[in-house]
């Protein structure tokens, strides 16, 4: 595969340019090391490295051409340097050139928010499939094209990465792509470049503050989608959540709203709900739904939003709903022989335990019993740790803290400062069981019949990542197990 210099520039806001652009490039990489020869190289500023710190031994390698904000000191002669504003929307734009535009040879939806994005993304991507098209999707726990899996490393890949998955669709037949838009891929731009055909907003709450410094930060990344929406676009916003009006405010996009408690374009009501599933309201139908709890309610009612405004026969959508499943660890019920019933959620932040032990409380009644099992991730944001703990204790008989991922953090030092947000009385009715495995054990065999054990964290993850190293760990399995026991 090759290009011309000339037109993968095409759209780029240029400041100056040295040397030939009528020249083929044969690669496109913002990664130093995989530079090729004749290829093209985007200095990248990351959060952890600069590329332009690598343009010197880049330029030796006869690479043809690099990008980047600041020349280098030295210039190579048969090199040709382009000088930008931002090297990051830049590479978007780029890989969007070199894969030949694939995102508007398709119809692209982005949903972003603090929770419910996989959901959402994930259940859009099987409403298209049940409506018979071929679709794509890029997620937290996998991406597909078509049915094709291909293993998620990001919640949004890097814009060579997202392109080249996109340009796959495209070749595959697809009709769609559905995607996660994380905070992190629209402040570093990775979706530059992109063409939308809607974005969808689930919800604000605390998150990834350790990046973002502040919540004012994070929710303005999240608004950067928002904000990039084209006029044919569609923009579905929760009505309900206080900042959706706010991811309006300048985008180009139609607006929508939805919601479960006000006057919306597209409306809800919980009509009953049990363990396993949900009678629901919208927009005046009945629909039965293989779902559980008010924040599943919120995603399925932008499911069902953004299915319509997708283009998706609305008569079809309301039959389809009652045939979507759950997505892997959001909210996975398993059922023990003792008549335990074990929920496997992906619930990191205070917000999301909240919403998954508020709904588990509804259900079974003051009566039934409640242990949480929940423990927070190494190298993030340490001011939600207390926040989750008194959370999770204020709503379960028992707490027990264990082991996240706490990649290059000491597990106990995470569930010490988890510790510090719980009272006296709170701390007689936890425990603190550092082994992750052990912790599932211990709460499902000091469970009661007819209770509900609530693992939290984790999710559809299948590892544990330990000073760098992911080990084989799958919470369900570890249910399974002990359940079979």
């Amino acid at each position: 595969m090759e290009a011309k210099l000339s037109h993968l520039i095409k759209n780029l806001e240029v400041l100056e340019v040295i040397g030939e652009i009528d020249k083929n490039i044969v690669d496109l990489q913002s990664d130093s090391r995989k530079a090729r020869k004749e290829g093209l190289f985007v200095a990248v500023r990351g959060v952890n490295t600069d590329g332009h710190k690598y343009i010197p031994v880049v330029a030796s390698t006869h690479v043809g051409a690099i990008v980047c904000e600041d020349l280098p000191a030295s210039l190579e002669k048969d090199v040709t340097y382009i000088r930008v504003p931002n090297s990051a929307i830049a590479l978007g734009i780029l890989a969007s050139n070199w894969y030949g535009n694939p995102s508007s040879r398709l119809k692209l939806v982005g949903v972003t928010g603090t929770n419910g994005k996989t959901t959402t993304a994930t259940l859009l991507y099987e409403m298209a499939k049940l409506e018979g098209y071929k679709a794509g999707l890029i997620s937290t726990v996998c991406n597909y094209v078509h049915e094709r899996a291909v293993p998620a490393t990001h919640t949004t890949p890097d814009p060579i990465t997202l392109n080249a998955l996109l340009a796959e669709m495209v070749e595959t037949g697809c009709d769609y792509a559905f995607m996660e838009v994380s905070s992190h891929a629209a402040h570093q731009h990775r979706i530059a470049g992109l063409t939308f055909a809607g974005g969808v907003f689930s919800n604000l709450t605390r998150d990834h503050l350790d990046y973002h410094g502040t919540v004012e930060n994070y929710m303005n990344a999240k608004k950067m989608f928002f904000d990039m929406l084209p006029a044919g676009a569609f923009a579905l916003v929760n009505a309900d959540d206080k900042a959706g009006a706010y991811m309006l405010q300048n985008t180009k996009a139609k607006k929508y709203t939805y919601s479960l408690r006000t006057d919306a374009d597209f409306r809800c009501k919980i009509l009953e709900t049990r363990l396993d599933g949900t009678l629901l309201l919208l927009n005046n139908h009945e629909v039965e739904v293989h779902f559980t709890g008010r924040f599943n309610a919120y995603n399925l009612t932008a499911v069902y939003g953004a299915s319509i405004l997708t283009g998706f026969n609305p008569e079809e959508v309301l039959v389809n709903m009652s045939r979507l499943v759950p997505v892997a660890g959001r909210f996975q019920t398993l059922h023990g022989g003792n008549d335990v019933t074990a929920i496997v959620d992906y619930a990191h932040t205070p917000d999301a335990l909240v919403n998954v032990l508020d709904t588990i409380r509804e259900i079974i009644g003051a009566g039934g019993e409640i242990t949480t099992v929940v423990g927070a991730g190494g190298n993030r944001d340490h001011g939600k740790r207390p926040m989750m703990a008194r959370e999770a204790a204020c709503r379960s008989d028992l707490l027990i803290l264990t082991s996240d991922n706490p990649r290059d953090e000491e597990p106990d030092t995470i569930i010490a400062d988890m510790k510090e947000g719980l009272t006296n009385e709170e701390l007689r009715r936890t425990l603190c069981i550092t082994d992750r495995r052990e912790a599932i054990r211990t709460a499902l065999r000091m469970a009661k019949p007819g209770s509900v054990v609530l693992i939290a964290g984790k999710g559809h993850e299948t590892y544990q990542e330990v000073k760098g190293v992911r080990h084989h760990f799958d919470d369900r399995e570890e249910v399974m197990n002990e359940f079979k026991a």
